[in-house]
């Protein structure tokens, strides 16, 4: 799945939203499908038409409570439903019936001002360049204007290089354009019989804030309640490096990753706690250098069960 159609995905304008998300309760639990744990990321939409339960122990019931004795004592694990992304809008079809390659936004290279192009992230935009690095020497020449028009010399010897290292360390700070869900996961989803919480904390952060175009920094903590399937620990932390290094609001990149992990896994919940500290609060503005803003998403049982929620915090909070 590629990075346009995973942000196609999230309505950022009034989130979570309920209708976003099937937690199937009623029509949905885990499976023990031994298929790859990333052929779910070829289409989010597509929910598997027949039901299945976590545990083969249901079926034949009736004979297996026979053969067991007064001392034989097998342990119950209750059904968790499986968090399901559902898809709540359609790609418009071509003239000719047939869908577009890419998926649809707001401006198109035939927008007035647009013509000539080559290159919008995947928040505004349908089309890229052959490579990232082909926007350089655009940039750079915008760099040395912006030089210029702050009053300094982009000839000076301490500024005759500026306008390239300042173009190639923006490209770096928004990498996570580059890169899609599928690709980090590199079919690190495993089958496991495992359905206690997992969480990894204190994953160091950085992006960009596309309001000021200055950093801000933090922590990520992220939990999911696995639900036959789960991630390698490292692709957490990568996970969170698709979505941090772009321009961004904390708002939205909390979400993100919530999203990404539940597409990857399917678990039966996900949560994530972001903490950030933003330069556009600290080195400007009201200039707050002892700020922090804190956001979190809850999905799945973390949302509807306030003890698993509060081990959660509980757990991310210890020291």
């Amino acid at each position: 799945m590629s990075a346009s159609e995973l942000n196609d995905a999230i309505d950022d304008t009034n989130f979570p939203q309920a209708h976003i998300l099937s937690r199937g309760r009623n029509n949905s639990v885990c499976s023990t499908s031994s298929t790859s744990g990333t052929s779910s990321l070829a289409d989010p939409r597509v929910v598997p038409a027949h039901e299945e339960t976590c545990s083969s122990a249901g079926l034949g019931m009736g004979a297996t409570a026979a053969a067991l004795t007064s001392d034989e004592i097998v342990p119950t694990v209750p059904n968790r439903p499986r968090l399901i992304l559902k898809s709540t809008t359609s790609i418009p079809e071509n003239n000719d019936g047939t869908q577009p390659l890419t998926p649809m936004t707001p401006r198109t290279s035939a927008t007035p001002g647009h013509e000539n192009c080559t290159f919008h992230h995947d928040l505004e935009l349908d089309h890229k360049p052959p490579t990232r690095e082909a926007l350089l020497p655009d940039m750079a020449r915008s760099y040395r204007l912006l030089l210029g028009g702050l009053g300094e010399n982009p000839d000076r010897q301490g500024l005759i290089k500026t306008p390239e290292r300042a173009a190639k360390a923006m490209l770096y700070f928004t990498k996570g354009y580059d890169q899609n869900l599928e690709d980090v996961l590199n079919g690190a989803v495993f089958d496991e019989d495992h359905d206690e919480m997992v969480v990894v904390k204190d994953i160091e952060m950085f992006s960009m804030c596309e309001h000021h175009l200055v950093p801000f920094y933090g922590k990520v903590s992220i939990g999911y309640l696995p639900c036959n399937k789960i991630l390698g620990l490292s692709k957490l932390a990568r996970i969170v490096e698709i979505f941090s290094r772009r321009l961004q609001v904390q708002e939205r990149l909390t979400k993100q990753i919530a999203v990404a992990v539940t597409q990857a896994v399917q678990p039966a919940g996900v949560a994530v706690v972001v903490e950030g500290v933003h330069m556009c609060m600290v080195m400007r503005g009201v200039q707050k250098i002892n700020s922090k803003t804190v956001t979190s998403t809850m999905l799945g049982v973390f949302r509807d069960d306030p003890k698993t929620r509060e081990e959660f915090l509980n757990l991310v909070n210890s020291k």
